[in-house]
């Protein structure tokens, strides 16, 4: 499977931007998706994921409230929607996917995501 991640651009602090990652085929049921992201000079960010079959969401403390992760099956896409951005939420996003041959909870270390998209960079002024 291939990734393709969008969405990304300049906005002002406070507004708002849609990600977009787009798989290449069919998601399995038991796949999970994810959105990580990484500011310069920091390392990668576990953001939010989602389950491909029961939509369950995991996402980090900081974005909780402001960003919202969900998936359209139909498209093959998951979307990561993000309102009151911050300078604090520039970054380059990217997104993943779990395989999840084991069937466990959603998970937040990258480490346990198998297959990875180009980041898309957003930028929010203050």
């Amino acid at each position: 499977v291939q990734l393709q991640a969008s969405g990304g651009g300049l906005v002002q602090a406070g507004g708002s931007l849609r990600l977009s990652c787009a798989a290449s085929e069919p998601m399995l049921s038991s796949y999970h998706m994810g959105w990580f992201r990484q500011a310069p000079g920091k390392e990668r960010q576990f953001v939010a994921a989602i389950s491909w079959r029961e939509a369950n969401t995991l996402y980090t403390d900081s974005v909780k409230g402001r960003f919202r992760i969900s998936r359209d099956p139909d498209k093959n896409t998951v979307y990561l929607r993000m309102d009151s951005l911050t300078p604090e939420d520039t970054a380059v996003y990217s997104c993943a996917v779990r395989q999840n041959r084991n069937r466990t909870p959603l998970a937040a270390p990258g480490a346990q995501y198998d297959v990875w998209g180009q980041g898309t960079q957003v930028t929010v002024s203050s």
